[in-house]
């Protein structure tokens, strides 16, 4: 059983990045040298600070500390135990390579003095997310990655940035004011805010289904879930490769994370079990799942294809959350982890070869991976792990999901996974059978580069660490996130 233990460790470690921020903002503009010794030695302090922490977490401690407790409830509660230790983790070695990537991306950019204190800044949201100990410093962190990654939705300036930054900009508004209602009848109804037990809410009233809905609905918004995502293929296509990375891969994973800390911190297994009100997050979770896969089919455009491939793995981490059995929670924080690498991966190479080519539809690039082997070699693990082929981290996750959905009484779930894979496999394939494949178009075959100038390596070695990743743990006798996905699990269904 995990035992509370005070220590400041979570706030130091959250210190970090706000301090890159502020550095970033003062100096970078001295040189990029100084900028880049900013950005990547910080970031790389961080592990060290993980690496502590995870010391005290592998051995059952949660690390809890609590500042401004004179505001009560508005004071900030930092919280780590193994699924926030797992999140965080995830979240800086791939916000690591994204910001690795972005030095030469941003090279010839109008803007890099913004691009990049905002991009450590959102970083900052994203992780006091994962750490909150208490849904009001959730609501904050949420708040600061939620705006501060509107700059980076609206980067680039165009019109179609500018449009999809507004649509961001009112789910944001939108999602913060349901996700504060929420706390507020939360605290109306419990004089609690805390989110360190297995469920606050104690008597199902008509005031708790106004909560849920409202949490739910809040977090939807950010998650993309049908019909909730609208925002989503909109800014995927306007914002810089790596922010797309990390909307997608990391960004995203605040809304899914939201709603299982709701459903099984703030309600309770034992309420959502007798409610029966995740029944209708399963139905959204189903819809979302063939929703995505079918108009991720329809587009050429590879950034929006991969977006709307976002949409539909959504559903499957709410699909594990919603089940309510221990191993579907392990598919969902499972697969939090996965679509983060993998999604990762993708967005990364799309940017490349964007950057590269200048090619955008993926009906222009035949011939392609015999120009960029390297970086489409990559995206074609990234796509065989989406559609679930072993021994990549996706097969993981879905017979995971399969085998949860049979220990729920419930296989009809599992056939819409096997549905989903077959899906995926029609709008991913294709695009690897374009690259090997077919014959040169014109704009593949006039560009001017060598067959291995696939451009810097600061770029492309990113790209393949994150693809090596997608199946390193699966081959070696210690699966690390899995078992920590699944101790994490076994937190909440204990007693």
């Amino acid at each position: 059983m995990a035992r509370e233990t005070i220590s400041h460790l979570p706030g130091i470690f959250l210190l970090i990045p706000i301090l890159i921020t502020i550095a970033l903002a003062t100096f970078q503009k001295r040189s990029e040298k100084l900028r880049n010794w900013i950005l990547l030695g910080g970031l790389s302090s961080m592990f060290i600070f993980l690496a502590w922490i995870g010391f005290y977490v592998m051995r059952g401690h949660v690390l809890l500390i609590n500042y401004l407790q004179g505001m009560f409830p508005f004071m900030i509660t930092f919280r780590i135990d193994t699924l926030g230790f797992l999140l965080a983790t995830v979240t800086i070695a791939i916000w690591f390579l994204c910001s690795v990537y972005s030095i030469p991306y941003m090279k010839k950019d109008h803007a890099p003095h913004r691009y990049f204190p905002f991009l450590i800044f959102t970083m900052v949201g994203a992780l006091g997310t994962f750490i909150a100990g208490n849904l009001y410093t959730f609501f904050l962190f949420f708040e600061i990655m939620a705006f501060s990654g509107y700059v980076l939705v609206i980067h680039e300036e165009t019109p179609e940035a500018f449009s999809a930054g507004s649509k961001y900009l009112m789910v944001t508004i939108i999602s913060g004011i349901l996700f504060f209602s929420g706390i507020i009848i939360t605290y109306q109804l419990t004089g609690r805010i805390d989110l360190g037990s297995h469920g606050i809410i104690p008597e199902i009233t008509t005031a708790a289904l106004v909560a849920f809905f409202a949490f739910v609905t809040g977090f939807g918004f950010k998650a993309g879930l049908f019909p909730l995502h609208t925002w989503l293929p909109a800014a995927h296509p306007v914002a810089p490769a790596p922010a797309s990375a990390l909307l997608s891969g990391i960004m995203i994973k605040t809304g899914t994370y939201g709603i299982l800390r709701v459903i099984y911190n703030v309600f309770g297994l034992d309420m959502m079990v007798e409610t029966g009100w995740t029944a209708v997050l399963l139905v959204f979770a189903v819809i979302t799942i063939i929703y995505g896969s079918l108009v991720a089919l329809l587009q050429d455009d590879l950034k929006t294809r991969l977006a709307y491939s976002s949409i539909c793995q959504i559903g499957y981490i709410l699909l594990g959350g919603v089940l309510l059995t221990e191993r579907g929670l392990t598919g969902n924080i499972f697969h939090m982890v996965s679509h983060a690498t993998i999604k990762s991966t993708l967005f990364l190479v799309a940017g490349l070869i964007i950057t590269k080519t200048g090619i955008r539809n993926i009906s222009k690039m035949a011939g392609i991976g015999y120009k960029m082997p390297y970086t489409m070699a990559a995206f074609t693990m990234g796509a065989l792990a989406m559609v679930g082929i072993p021994p990549l981290n996706g097969f993981v996750t879905k017979w995971v999901l399969g085998i949860a959905a049979f220990d729920a009484y419930q296989p009809t779930f599992a056939v819409v996974i096997l549905i989903s894979s077959i899906l995926n496999a029609l709008y991913y394939f294709p695009i690897v059978i374009t690259a090997f494949f077919r014959q040169p178009q014109a704009e593949v075959a006039r560009m001017k580069m060598l067959r291995f100038d696939e451009g810097p390596a600061s770029m492309v070695v990113p790209i393949l660490i994150l693809a090596v990743s997608l199946f390193i743990f699966n081959i070696i006798p210690f699966n690390f996130p899995l078992i920590m996905a699944e101790y994490s699990a076994s937190f909440f269904f204990s007693p």
